[in-house]
């Protein structure tokens, strides 16, 4: 019998790669909005938290195992930010050209060895939502903001974030070319090599 889990997540770009990566895991993958489990206030103060807080929502909800991601974006000449409120950076409820243009303009004039970023993902696990010990898997994807979007592919910072190794934005990649190498794609491998070697047990215990 296929053991279903649950994405906690209203982001239909981050639903959409991580159901990508976990279609052959041999789960059944459903997104918390499908289930009308409401997104949970992201109150931590770190990626982890919030991953946490997020996994243990939708197993109470639900009363299934949960996937929770909480990802974001730092950029070294900002300290960091906009780091957890990557999704908020323009301000509530903006959009990813919203905060797009905010970023590009925090960094206007900055030469491009200034303009060093990273993605990072923090993946969490909970079988139930009392789960003494939620599994973690993180990611982290080195790379630099461009001055202006280029590309169509993906979403959220992706038009603005080049990837050296490939000489373009991340939305200038084919979503296979990325999923193997994105932060999400790096903390989802560690994922499914957790699946590979343990059983889901006490599931909504």
């Amino acid at each position: 019998m296929t053991q279903p889990i649950v994405l906690a997540s209203g982001n239909r770009g981050k639903i959409r790669e991580l159901q990508q990566q976990l279609g052959h895991s041999g789960y059944e993958i459903i997104a918390q909005s499908d289930l009308d489990i409401k997104d949970i206030e992201e109150t931590g103060l770190s990626f982890v938290e919030n991953a946490i807080l997020k996994a243990r929502n939708a197993c109470r909800h639900s009363g299934l195992p949960a996937i929770a991601d909480d990802s974001g974006l730092e950029v070294d000449a900002l300290q960091g930010r906009p780091g957890i409120y990557s999704a908020r950076f323009a301000g509530e409820n903006a959009s990813d050209s919203d905060n797009i243009q905010h970023l590009l303009a925090q960094l206007e004039g900055l030469p491009e060895q200034q303009r060093s970023a990273r993605f990072q993902c923090l993946l969490v696990f909970m079988r139930h939502h009392l789960d003494p010990t939620p599994q973690i898997f993180h990611g982290t994807w080195q790379g630099r903001i461009l001055t202006s979007p280029q590309g169509d592919h993906g979403f959220g910072y992706d038009p603005v974030f080049f990837v050296p190794e490939h000489n373009c934005s991340s939305a200038q990649l084919v979503p296979d070319t990325k999923n193997k190498i994105s932060h999400r794609g790096q903390a989802m491998r560690l994922l499914l090599n957790h699946f590979s070697t343990t059983q889901l047990t006490d599931a909504g215990q």
